[in-house]
């Protein structure tokens, strides 16, 4: 299985995302935003990073590079994509999938553990959780707040589109403001999968909170194996 993992300016997670590839038997194949090449991969990631700062909505600026030129009609034919963190801004800046992020609503950079709930475990990255598993990933973001408009809400929930939530005490608030809640979404045909939180960085003893971000590895390395 090979898995792109795109490098972006001021990417700083791909690295982590690459090793976690190689953790679960995967060849990540490094793919440099300004080529429009992704080299017969099987897969891709867009990793977490903070492009420009944040401030200058790094997600924006990153669609307009060459290797989204490949990668957005390859993502709406079939080709898993995983954007994480930043990597989420940046597939809902290219319409891949819908809604934004925008800055915390407290204002302030979030490193934590988050708590998630696993809401859709049969998209091409999560068919190796369990229906409303509960799991702990690293959280780390400054813009991170998910928001759409109600009608667009109503939708991922009818469809089932929502694939993770914040946990979070009756009437308490998630990390970074999201809208119900919502840490992660997929596209219709479940191929394309954003995330705030860090899967990449729990994936060894030692490292991270937890070893609960193996399961997106291996569940894209069956999806591959299966295909």
């Amino acid at each position: 299985m090979k898995v792109g993992v795109v490098t972006f300016p001021g990417s700083l997670d791909d690295r982590d995302a690459a090793r976690a590839v190689r953790a679960v038997g995967g060849e990540p194949v490094s793919l440099w935003h300004g080529d429009a090449d992704l080299r017969g991969v099987d897969a891709v990631i867009l990793p977490g990073g903070f492009s420009y700062g944040d401030y200058l909505r790094c997600g924006a600026i990153a669609r307009f590079a060459p290797v989204m030129d490949q990668l957005v009609p390859a993502a709406k034919g079939g080709l898993p994509v995983l954007g994480i963190c930043n990597g989420f801004q940046v597939l809902t800046e290219s319409h891949l999938l819908p809604g934004a992020l925008i800055r915390n609503d407290h204002r302030k950079f979030n490193c934590v553990d988050t708590r998630l709930r696993v809401e859709n475990a049969q998209t091409a990255w999560t068919s190796d959780f369990e229906q409303g598993q509960e799991i702990t990933i690293v959280l780390k973001n400054g813009e991170g707040g998910f928001v759409a408009d109600e009608r667009t809400l109503d939708e991922l929930e009818g469809e089932g589109r929502v694939v993770f939530r914040y946990v979070v005490p009756e009437g308490g608030r998630n990390p970074n403001g999201s809208y119900r809640h919502i840490a992660g979404i997929t596209n219709e045909r479940g191929n394309v999968v954003g995330l705030m939180p860090h899967p990449e960085h729990c994936v060894e003893e030692g490292y991270g909170p937890s070893l609960d971000g193996l399961p997106f590895f291996t569940s894209i390395l069956k999806q591959v194996v299966n295909a």
